[in-house]
């Protein structure tokens, strides 16, 4: 870890500085479970109530989360995004902000994106594919959201992808619920080859307008009524 030691003791911002840091950089990915305290008091070379006060901050930033006996973890990668996942959307809603934010990342990522990062969105769509035929609800629903978290990184907007990352959770949990009903098929078994395609190709409108045309097929398969079933 490459957290540095903070030279004048007990100032919180230069702690929540370097915490964040730790956070920003991804040396500690969302998710994963920060250093125990007497390791970071060591480290940072602050006393323990500046340590705790720095933690507080950024738990109430929506950076870190505090779990009792358990430790505490990585949350978010920003404060936008920590906030983003604090609310509880209607997935109609979700659908509606993520079309915005899809058309206009795929149209910048179609003018910045690298031959790199077009591997990627490949080898996602095929992790997309493979779930889907193995009915792996679960996968497919984490591929299908990796892939435009992917394109959204690719937009090279930071602040676009900041709020891509924040409604992911919202949107994955939406998903999910309506999946769970029985009869779950994975969707459509296509992916977004044709993004993809206008991707390769530099193709900004083409690319753009693929986007919104996924989101307005997700939105009314999720709207569609259930047919009524057969009059016996």
């Amino acid at each position: 870890m490459a957290l540095a030691s903070a030279r004048r003791p007990a100032l919180v911002d230069e702690v929540i500085a370097g915490l964040r840091g730790e956070i920003t950089s991804g040396r500690w990915p969302v998710g994963s479970r920060i250093p125990p305290e007497p390791a970071l008091i060591e480290r940072l070379g602050v006393a323990r109530g500046t340590l705790r006060e720095a933690v507080r901050a950024l738990a109430h930033a929506g950076l870190l989360q505090v779990r009792q006996g358990d430790g505490t973890y990585v949350r978010a990668t920003s404060e936008l995004s920590g906030a983003l996942q604090r609310l509880d959307s209607e997935l109609s809603d979700v659908l509606e902000v993520r079309q915005a934010l899809d058309a206009q990342a795929a149209r910048l990522a179609a003018l910045r994106i690298t031959p790199d990062r077009l591997s990627v969105l490949g080898e996602l769509l095929a992790r997309r594919a493979a779930a889907w035929e193995r009915r792996d609800q679960d996968a497919w629903i984490e591929a299908d959201h990796a892939f435009h978290q992917a394109v959204a990184a690719a937009s090279g907007n930071t602040l676009l992808g900041d709020l891509y990352t924040g409604l992911g959770p919202a949107l994955r949990r939406s998903m999910a619920a309506h999946w769970a009903e029985p009869g779950f098929d994975g969707a459509d078994p296509r992916g977004h080859e044709d993004l993809l395609v206008a991707l390769r190709g530099g193709h900004a409108d083409r690319a753009a307008l693929s986007a919104t045309a996924n989101i307005d097929a997700t939105t009314h398969w999720h709207t569609a009524p259930t047919p009524a079933p057969p009059a016996r």
